[in-house]
């Protein structure tokens, strides 16, 4: 029962830490010509790892550019449909990152991406001061912990490639759908077009009567 019960913590430790790692997740609407810029304080020395993915939209891509507080371009990429950057700040300031969508005159784009900063910390408070090898239940809420953050990145991967998918999907139906209603009214012009012009073979032409 004991040892149960202390298990049953570290591995909920494990989880909380796999979950509550920092960071930010959004989802964005990206209207054609537009641009969106985010904006985030960093201390220098820190890490930071920005990921996105177009998720529909024209083909898929968009531009991005990341800025250094001096506004030193540090990253740039365009017409890409997704991309990781991970970088080490050398300045303390404010970094800015921004999604264009400026070469699309009609194309709305949904792009996801996340921004995490820093280290993930250790699961367990007095990990980074022990000097002896940890416990079988920790090792144990160890790989735990770091599959549970396999699975969590899974999960996103093919969370995004689904709600990709059934945009293309939702897309292709619609194609399909107008395609098939502009062939139902061809077909419907043509045969209304070929009966009129059978009919006016057929029509008998009265002679007409001449006064004597």
């Amino acid at each position: 029962g004991a040892v149960r019960g202390a298990v049953r913590t570290l591995c909920l430790a494990a989880l909380l830490g796999a979950l509550g790692a920092g960071g930010t997740e959004l989802t964005l609407e990206l209207p054609d010509s537009a641009q969106r810029c985010f904006h985030q304080e960093l201390e220098s020395g820190v890490k930071f790892t920005l990921d996105f993915q177009v998720i529909s939209g024209g083909h898929y891509d968009v531009d991005c550019y990341v800025e250094d507080p001096n506004g030193k371009t540090i990253y740039q990429e365009t017409k890409k449909q997704y991309d990781s950057f991970s970088h080490h700040t050398e300045l303390k300031g404010v970094y800015t990152f921004c999604f264009g969508n400026e070469f699309s005159t009609f194309s709305h784009k949904i792009v996801y991406f996340d921004f995490q900063v820093g280290d993930e910390p250790p699961i367990l408070p007095s990990m980074n001061k022990r000097v002896t090898a940890l416990t079988q239940m920790e090792s144990a809420c160890v790989t735990i912990h770091e599959m549970l953050n396999t699975v969590i990145d899974s999960q996103t991967h093919y969370r995004l490639r689904e709600a990709q998918d059934r945009s293309r999907a939702e897309e292709l139906n619609g194609r399909v759908s107008y395609w098939s209603v502009g062939e139902t009214l061809i077909l419907f012009v043509v045969s209304i077009g070929q009966v009129m012009l059978l009919k006016s073979f057929f029509t008998e032409k009265r002679p007409s009567s001449g006064g004597a």
